[in-house]
């Protein structure tokens, strides 16, 4: 019997959620997806030593002040470790517009062009890479003007079924709605405990898969955020997976039976049309709590995380890395 991980790669094609260069060496995903988060972690590691120096002398080049140069070489080692995980994986390299920008649709346009022109500097092409940007009215208007650009969006931090609706409405190329921190909320709101086939996270996902399955939406699935593999088992025949290095682990160690439990061809009663004007999304998220607070929420990690990056390389120029 082949592992679960082998398995799920059958019906699913699977995404390595991490920076770890040698975790994508070993469980060999198809494409990588990272944020602020992650490349903080990487950046903290001694094997990317070299990566980081590079980036500093890279930062050093452009002038400016040392906050200035701080944020150059954040948004310019989101991209160096992007462009090395392009050379261990078929697929696509997902990269995030700063956080802060969340709310700002001019900027976070501009940043999205800049990361591909960083990209193709370094010899990776538009077509390898996935700008992400929170799924935001903001996040998803500007990657509607990106997208008619060809320039293809990950939409991140995604909660609901309204935020879902949106995303193809402007035809975004992928989602990653939020498995995981889903649970967590109502966890915490509920204090039960849920067995995957009642998670709240599983459940809104299999949700927004058979909306756009039942519509022809072309716009990719990918589940995210898992908390256990149980969820993971429970979205056997989604899109896309973005799973983490441990994770990943213990599936690639389990030899049992994997049951596909979503398929393009069985996706049950029908879903009434969501409207996805400005107007209908933000009434929807107001009466979402769990999808207000989560997305919030999710916008602050990701830009306190952005802010510790910069404060490492701050830190890292003052010691004076060599240029």
């Amino acid at each position: 019997m082949t592992s679960k991980l082998d398995q799920l790669k059958a019906m699913t094609v699977v995404v390595a959620d991490t920076g770890d260069l040698d975790a994508i060496k070993t469980y060999r995903p198809v494409d990588c997806t990272t944020n602020p988060s992650l490349v903080l972690k990487a950046a903290e590691l001694p094997a990317y030593k070299d990566v980081i120096e590079s980036a500093i002398a890279w930062g050093r080049k452009q002038g400016g002040t040392q906050d200035a140069i701080a944020a150059h070489v954040g948004d310019r080692l989101a991209v160096a470790f992007g462009a090395e995980m392009s050379k261990l994986v078929p697929g696509r390299i997902s990269t995030e517009v700063d956080a802060d920008l969340s709310f700002d649709v001019e900027a976070s346009v501009k940043r999205a062009r800049e990361i591909i022109a960083e990209y193709d500097a370094l010899g990776v092409p538009r077509e390898k890479i996935l700008v992400k940007l929170a799924s935001t009215w903001e996040g998803i208007r500007a990657a509607a003007v990106l997208q008619k650009e060809g320039i293809d969006c990950n939409l991140t931090l995604l909660f609901s079924l309204a935020q879902a609706a949106a995303c193809a409405e402007a035809g975004v190329f992928l989602i990653s709605p939020f498995v995981g921190r889903i649970l967590d909320w109502h966890v915490k709101a509920s204090g039960k405990t849920f067995e995957p086939e009642e998670d709240p996270g599983v459940i809104s996902v299999r949700q927004i898969y058979s909306y756009y399955k039942q519509r022809g939406i072309e716009t990719v699935v990918m589940g995210a955020s898992f908390r256990s593999t149980g969820e993971i088992e429970a979205l056997a025949g989604c899109d896309r997976l973005t799973i983490a290095p441990a994770l990943l682990e213990k599936l690639a160690a389990d030899n049992g039976t994997l049951v596909r439990k979503l398929d393009p061809n069985n996706t049950g009663e029908k879903i009434p049309t969501i409207a996805s004007d400005e107007k209908s999304f933000r009434w929807a998220m107001n009466e979402d709590q769990m999808a207000t607070e989560k997305l919030s929420e999710g916008i602050r990690m990701f830009a306190k995380d952005l802010r510790a990056l910069r404060t490492l390389i701050a830190k890292r120029l003052e010691t004076g890395v060599p240029a």
